[in-house]
């Protein structure tokens, strides 16, 4: 700072001294004074990831993008504005919806975003950022009324048991949302997915209910496949000749043994069934 001062000092005293010695050249010498302000004004430093929107008289002319040191006309420098390029990141609010099935559920996601045109992020929107949010929470709500928050019968897709799949659709719909503001959406995930309050507990016990069903579906049919091969396994090996009543008795008593919840208590019988 110091010798930009110095500098300064140094090229009036040199004005001055020409000006005496040739007043010829006072004319030009004034004009040149007011032109070299000028020029420093035009010098721009470009950080890495980050661009300077140039504007002249209200015309787009172009964007300066890469790092380094730019001159350019000095006129650009009351309304040029920089944008960075940087990637970033915001986490949306916890919002309370209705998904596919009606129950109200809470919901929140991140989204990491850029800037990728900074023409567009300049003039089609009033503010990008502010864009970027609200359009993130209008997506965040569309995405939860458009899955159930679980399925239950196994057929669809739902917001808890196929995030990647919810990742993607959200993705797709927000980069759609936003590419008028020349913003790339790098990722987006669920970050909180909960049923309300009002419900949670009554949901709970449906979800256990539902996976105590499922577990003993698994039970039984693994219990029957073992009777099946007992079955199969005596008649090959000619062990014991059962009658249909007897295998009926069999598989009653297989079954029973397989499926209980407790440990059962055999009873030998030493003598006929009859």
């Amino acid at each position: 700072m110091a010798a930009f001062f110095a500098s300064i000092v140094v090229l009036i005293f040199s004005i001055t001294l020409t000006a005496a010695v040739s007043p010829g050249f006072t004319p030009l010498i004034v004009l040149s004074s007011l032109l070299l302000p000028m020029t420093l004004m035009g010098h721009y430093v470009i950080q890495p990831n980050e661009a300077v929107v140039l504007i002249f008289f209200g015309r787009y002319i172009g964007t300066i993008d890469r790092p380094g040191w730019f001159w350019a006309n000095p006129f650009t420098s009351f309304w040029s504005r920089k944008i960075t390029l940087r990637v970033r990141n915001f986490t949306t609010d916890i919002t309370k919806i209705n998904d596919a099935e009606g129950n109200p559920i809470e919901i929140a996601a991140v989204v990491v975003w850029k800037v990728v045109d900074t023409a567009k992020a300049k003039f089609e929107v009033d503010d990008y950022e502010d864009f970027v949010v609200v359009q993130s929470e209008t997506a965040i709500r569309h995405l939860g009324t458009e899955y159930p928050y679980d399925d239950f019968q196994g057929d669809r897709i739902s917001l808890r048991a196929n995030p990647d799949v919810v990742a993607g659709s959200l993705h797709q719909e927000l980069q759609n949302r936003l590419d008028a503001a020349g913003v790339e959406v790098v990722e987006t995930r669920l970050t909180h997915l909960a049923y309300a309050t009002e419900i949670a507990e009554a949901m709970l016990r449906r979800q256990q209910a539902s996976a105590i069903v499922a577990a003993r579906r698994t039970i039984v049919e693994g219990a029957v496949g073992m009777v099946e091969d007992a079955l199969e396994m005596l008649g090959e090996r000619r062990i014991v000749e059962l009658d249909e009543e007897r295998k009926a008795a069999m598989v009653s008593n297989l079954l029973v043994v397989l499926t209980s919840e407790q440990q059962t208590t055999p009873i030998v019988n030493a003598g006929t069934i009859y």
